[in-house]
């Protein structure tokens, strides 16, 4: 880990950070001992309300590095809102403030409310009007609320852009800007990403006072432990049945397919229940609703595999996830980090196929292996059928 373009491999446990017993009561509980890179880097300067700009891969404990310290200054004697975390996604945005209900379990008195378009605005009017001190939002659903007067954010002290390059490519900057200008009174802003693009920088030039730059590199201990896979076809159509021999043979409980467009998603998502692989379709075009109870579902185990476009691909903490699957090799190069990001989480070991069918998939995951740098072990089927190692990983 970098801090300010210094090397610190200081390795930090949670008792060492002075937290209050309240949060080391609910860290205790969800059996954490040792901070990640990023927290330990990040909570020290959050807790003294220095602006922070964090560069760490996805999976690597982003969400408690601003969660602890934000949690940590809630008055809860106080009914303004305090602190406001804008994500890019509604996947997002919930796995966030169910990670900080967990943080706030034993600090009483501490409230949170998550707002995202495609829910009932009244519902979230209802919740807002219980006071919360915590806010997070995506940035479209929070300007109908400000522009509604239903929210009020000119106490806010802390602010938090969580997976800000995504948020500024898909097009949120306005709105991301319109939100900063109106919260005349922050003493520190927190920015958190994967990947530093020149929008985040921007942002952080116009909005943070001397932030402290922290990078944890994908070498740390930190990295998901990840292997992956390059598997070339003769045609797209070898692409399911390998995928449900893979899935069978590999015995994989849990296992998230990536597609590219949402006809693709459900395509295979019908396909794949055809031949008695339960599973389920999620992409931008379903509700709401129906997105949160698959998801649940997926979480308890009640299905074996996830079939997502990449409005899936960040914001899902799932610790279990045995495998995924590249079904379509990715447009973006970000999104095949972010893909594969969703297995090898929480110590566990994961392992990441892509399957490359046709010569514009080949060169686009060429291009993905030499910009990441990531050793992909290709695997190609013999004469007689059987999947088989081609070359060494490319170092």
């Amino acid at each position: 880990m970098e801090i300010n373009g210094e090397q610190v491999n200081e390795k930090v446990a949670y008792a060492e950070m002075e937290l209050s017993p309240a949060i080391m009561k609910a860290l205790d509980k969800k059996g954490y001992v040792m901070a990640t890179p990023v927290q330990a880097g990040a909570i020290p300067y959050f807790m003294q309300w220095k602006d922070v700009i964090a560069k760490a891969p996805t999976g690597t404990g982003k969400t408690f590095a601003f969660g602890i310290p934000m949690v940590e200054h809630i008055d809860p004697e106080s009914d303004e809102v305090q602190a406001l975390v804008l994500a890019p996604t509604r996947e997002l945005a919930v796995q966030i403030q169910e990670e900080l209900r967990d943080l706030c379990e034993f600090k009483e008195g501490v409230r949170t409310v998550c707002l995202y378009g495609g829910a009932p605005i009244d519902k979230q009017i209802t919740t807002l009007k219980k006071h919360p001190q915590i806010v997070v939002a995506t940035p479209g659903r929070l300007m109908d609320h400000m522009k509604r007067r239903t929210v009020r954010l000119d106490k806010v002290r802390t602010v938090v852009l969580d997976e800000a390059d995504r948020m500024l490519d898909m097009g949120f900057v306005r709105d991301v800007t319109r939100i900063l200008d109106q919260i005349k009174n922050r003493k520190n802003m927190g920015m958190f990403s994967a990947t530093i693009s020149r929008e985040v920088m921007d942002i952080s030039w116009v909005y943070q006072r001397d932030p402290v730059e922290i990078t944890v590199r994908p070498v740390e201990e930190s990295k998901p432990d990840i292997t992956q896979y390059r598997i070339d076809l003769d045609g797209r159509d070898r692409k399911l049945e390998t995928m449900v021999a893979l899935i069978q043979n590999g015995g994989y409980e849990r296992a998230i397919a990536f597609c590219n467009t949402k006809n693709m998603t459900d395509r295979l998502a019908g396909l794949l229940k055809m031949r008695d692989i339960s599973c389920e379709a999620i992409h931008g075009d379903i509700q709401q609703r129906i997105r949160e109870k698959t998801l649940d579902k997926f979480k308890r185990g009640e299905m074996k595999v996830l079939v997502a476009t990449d409005v899936a691909a960040r914001g899902l903490d799932i610790d279990d996830v045995d495998a995924v699957f590249n079904y379509d090799v990715p447009d973006e190069l970000e999104n095949y980090t972010h893909r594969i990001g969703r297995t090898g989480r929480a110590k566990r070991h994961g392992v990441a196929y892509t399957f490359v069918a046709t010569i514009t998939e080949g060169i686009r995951m060429d291009e993905i292996v030499r910009n990441t740098k990531a050793e992909v072990q290709r695997l190609k089927y013999d004469k007689d059928g059987c999947l088989m190692l081609v070359d060494q990983p490319e170092k």
